[in-house]
Parts: structure tokens; C-alpha cells; sequence
């Protein structure tokens, strides 16, 4: 005698004789191929055979490594530490770093990485001498290390499993992932089998009830739905995964961030990437031999290598600030000021040159504004630093603003972004007095973070521009609140464009 279970579907049973044929787990991608069931309709069988206790399902997380294009081209030949010993013993293992950049065995970007590395291997030391820096081997011949034979590893599996890796090399991953020479990926296996409740329901030979799952016109107009019985339906369960297209999560959080500022009164203001020295430093009272300005700290261009000043009398007025402090009540920096320098063509290394242009041609007060956008740093790239960055810049201009109502501006601000506690630190930055660091606390780190500098315009870079009542300015990096809302540790991630996260990553409503 058969058995009719409630909501038990054809469906259902196909699965469960397939389980039981099979005997023991069964991944799902198996089970998908040789049943030729529709993997939404598998999904939503399992979950509801689940639920009533005749399957169990397994879910295991696996993380699959795979080298990038950079740990391809050093797994193919060899790590730049590895290239600069071999060149020190070639001659007799010693140079000096003018030798190593003139032998261009490394990239020139790359020998400091190269040095940096040999010498945390202990495979060099590093000495000055004579104005000189002197690069000593310590080692001949040093055994490989677990970085370099995962590299080795990957380069012929071209992919692999955390599983799969052999024991000595699995403490490498992180150091090549820092290192950019790495990437992973996660993925979900699933398997299932049928448990004895299910194997009991086959053997009692039980019977689908299907039950009716789609409303036909007749059965609505004749009110026949009354009398028949209707199939139950899970919401809850799983589905196949749909990725809609969206925008990228740095798109959508600045794009939240404006909404922000503009809720608050303020107007979003931009400027040229290219900017002049002048704009970018000099009017913002940094003396023209300021370590900033070096070529280790910003980009310079070619063509075009100078750039056209504003208004002559604008310029005279920075210029003399320079040299004896001008009007401003400072004695100045003591030099001659250079106009070549200020007209010096470079990619901005802050928006507040923006800040500062749009300063000088709207400072009448009141005046909210605040921009969004990228900047420029010599950076070496690593998991925290970035050469191409954006910041996150605004001032107000009113009579009568103090610190307070700057520190009442970012608390609101970040309040709106999801930070609840906010803290001010007194800090010093070179172009505002009294300075201040802005700081929110992380409850996944339990610690305080530093977000943004803050203060207030110093008399020499307002009165120059004309500005005689208190100018509130802030600015600070995007990424870093970036990486905390999207729970990241590693800069990079923002920009890898993979696909797996973009996917994954939540839209911001």
C-alpha cells in the first residue's frame, strides 16, 4: 500500500532515489548533471527535504589560490631579492646601490622592495660609507623559501585548494598576497545524502502530492481554486544566485557621501588634476624646500612642465608671506621666494589645492562647500598605500565659526555614515592652527581610527587670498572608510575589480 506524504513532490522523489542509489554524499554539482533536475527546482527541493529531516546537506567554504600577473613573471624567473643576491655575488658580494640601479638587473621602482626583503631574509646588510650606500651578501646560496616554492607550486597548478597545498606552504599565502603576487577566491561545495528518515520514506513507497502550484483564469473565474488543494511554497529557501548589474562599491559610497553633504548644505566643488605648485603648496604656506615637494613624494610632468599662475597680485602676496609673513602677522619662512618653483606642473597631491582655487574666487562669506575626488602620491603600492587615491575634502567660511562647529560638522557627518563614536585629538598640520585629528571607534577592531586632519586656516594662507574671517577645513583619505564599511584589510581589494567580490559586496541603499 502506497503512502501520500504531505507536500512531497515528484520531484522529491527523484531526488531521494537518487541519494539512496548513490549510497553516500553526493556533491551538488553532481547531482545537478546526472538527475538533469533545473538547479533552482534542486535548490528548493533539498532545502524543503532538509527541513523535514530525510537529507542532511553539507556546506564546505574552500579558498582556491591562483598567482596574478606579477607572481607569474617572478615564478617564472625569480623574486627581486632573489635577482639582487645573485648580482651581489657576481660581484663578489658587495656594490653599491648606484651600482645595482646602473646594472638595471631589478626594475628601478623595485630595488627598494628588493633590498627590503633581502635584508628581512638576512640575506644582505646595508651599510653607509663615505656618502654612499654600501649592499654587503651575508649568504651565498640560501634555500628557497616557502614563498618562493608556492610560487613554483601555483605556477604549474595554475590553481589550487587551501587543501591542496602542502603543509610548509601554507604559511606563505599571506605574505605573497601582501605582496601582490597572490589572489584567492572562495567558493561554497555542497554535498548531501539521504538520511535514514528518507531511506524509511522510500522503502514505505510513498507517493508525490503535488498539489496545484499555478492559478489558472478558469480556476479564478469559476472558484474551482476553493476546492482544490494548493502546493505550499517556501520563501525562505535557497535559490540560485542572480548578480544584477550595480555599481561599483566605491561609486556607491561616493555617491553616499555626497548625498551626505549636500543634505547638510554644502555645494560639491572640483578641480583640474594637473595643478601648479603654486596652488597645490606655495598658497598654502609651504615653504618652497619643504620635504613634500621632493620628486620621492610627488609626481612632476614633462609636458606640460610649467603651468600659468593666477592674478599677479595674488602671487605677489604669497610670495611676500614666504619671504617676511606680508600683512598675515608672521614673520614668514625667511627666503626668496622663486616663481619657477610655484609654476612647476605636477598631478595634485591633496584636494585642497581645489580647496585653495576656489577659495581665492568665492571667499565672501557664507560658503559650505566640499569635494570628492582623486590625488596623487609617489607611493610604493602596498596593502595600504596607493599611488592613485581620493580624498575627502570641505571647508566652511562664515563670521563667528569656531573649532566647535567644526567638530559639530564631522561628528554629524560621520554619525551619518554609520560611526557612532566620534573623538577629536589635538594634532598639528602645517597650514591650519589649532589642528585637530578626527577618530571613530571600530567595534570589529576595538580601537579608535584615524579618519581626517582637521583645523582651521592659518592667517597666511587666508588673508593673501583676500579671506579675513575663520576658514574650518578637513580632509582625509576615502579608502580607509571604504575598507571599514566593506570589511577589507587590504587597500588593493577596491580596486582588483574581482569579480567573486563585486558580486558579493552588498549595494549601498
Amino acid at each position: 500500500m502506497s503512502l501520500s506524504f504531505e507536500g512531497l513532490r515528484e520531484v522529491d522523489i527523484r531526488i531521494l532515489r537518487f541519494l539512496a542509489e548513490q549510497g553516500d554524499k553526493s556533491r551538488l554539482n553532481d547531482v545537478l548533471e546526472r538527475t538533469g533536475i533545473e538547479h533552482a527546482a534542486l535548490v528548493k527541493s533539498l532545502a524543503w527535504l532538509e527541513e523535514k529531516g530525510f537529507v542532511s546537506v553539507e556546506r564546505i567554504e574552500l579558498e582556491f589560490f591562483s598567482l596574478t600577473d606579477e607572481g607569474m613573471h617572478y615564478a617564472s624567473s625569480s623574486l627581486p631579492e632573489r635577482k639582487l643576491l645573485n648580482f651581489l655575488i657576481e660581484r663578489g658580494g658587495k656594490a653599491t646601490l648606484n651600482d645595482v640601479l646602473k646594472a638595471g638587473v631589478i626594475p628601478e621602482p623595485m630595488v627598494n622592495v628588493a633590498i627590503g626583503w633581502a635584508r628581512r631574509k638576512g640575506w644582505i646588510e646595508v651599510l653607509k660609507m663615505d656618502n654612499e650606500t654600501i649592499i654587503n651578501a651575508l649568504c651565498t646560496s640560501p634555500p628557497r623559501g616557502s614563498d618562493e616554492l608556492l610560487l613554483e607550486f601555483l605556477l604549474k597548478k595554475k590553481s589550487a585548494k587551501r587543501s591542496e597545498l602542502p603543509e610548509e606552504l601554507v604559511s606563505a599565502i599571506d605574505l605573497l598576497y601582501k605582496r601582490n603576487l597572490l589572489e584567492k577566491r572562495s567558493e561554497t561545495e555542497v554535498f548531501v545524502w539521504i538520511t535514514s528518515n528518507g531511506t524509511a520514506l522510500l522503502e514505505s513507497g510513498v507517493e508525490a502530492d503535488e498539489g496545484i502550484s499555478l492559478l489558472t483564469p478558469d480556476l479564478i473565474r469559476t472558484q474551482a481554486w476553493k476546492n482544490v488543494k494548493l502546493k505550499k511554497f517556501n520563501v525562505e529557501a535557497p535559490t540560485k544566485p542572480v548578480y544584477p548589474g550595480k555599481l561599483h562599491p566605491i561609486i556607491q559610497l561616493i555617491n553616499e557621501i555626497r548625498e551626505i553633504f549636500l543634505s547638510m548644505g554644502f555645494e560639491e566643488i572640483r578641480g583640474p588634476l594637473v595643478e601648479s605648485a603654486f596652488w597645490n603648496f606655495d598658497a598654502l604656506f609651504t615653504p618652497q624646500d619643504h620635504p613634500a615637494r621632493e620628486m620621492h613624494d610627488t609626481f612632476y610632468l614633462k609636458k606640460p612642465s610649467t603651468v600659468r599662475l593666477p592674478r599677479e597680485e595674488l602671487v605677489y602676496r604669497v610670495a611676500k608671506t614666504h619671504e617676511n609673513g606680508w600683512k598675515t602677522g608672521s614673520k614668514g619662512w625667511g627666503y626668496s621666494w622663486k616663481t619657477e618653483l610655484a609654476q612647476q606642473a605636477i598631478l595634485r597631491t591633496h584636494t585642497t589645492a581645489t580647496t585653495i582655487r576656489y577659495l581665492a574666487e568665492h571667499g565672501t562669506p557664507p560658503v559650505k562647500v566640499f569635494s570628492v575626488d582623486r590625488v596623487y602620491r609617489n607611493e610604493r603600492v602596498d596593502y595600504k598605500h596607493l599611488a592613485e587615491f581620493h580624498q575627502i575634502e570641505g571647508i566652511i567660511v562664515d563670521k563667528n565659526v569656531t573649532l566647535r562647529d567644526l567638530m559639530g560638522v564631522l561628528r554629524e557627518f560621520y554619525w551619518k555614515l554609520g560611526f557612532k563614536k566620534v573623538q577629536f585629538w589635538p594634532s598639528f598640520f602645517p597650514y591650519t592652527e589649532p589642528s585637530i585629528q578626527s577618530t571613530v571607534y571600530v567595534d570589529e577592531y576595538r580601537a579608535w581610527v584615524e579618519l581626517c586632519g582637521a583645523g582651521i586656516f592659518r592667517p597666511e594662507v587666508t588673508v593673501p587670498l583676500g579671506v579675513r574671517v575663520p576658514v574650518l577645513a578637513w580632509g582625509g583619505g576615502f579608502e580607509r572608510i571604504a575598507m571599514l564599511r566593506l570589511g577589507l584589510d587590504d587597500i588593493r581589494d577596491l580596486y582588483r575589480n574581482s569579480l567573486g567580490w563585486l558580486r558579493q559586496t552588498s549595494v549601498i541603499l
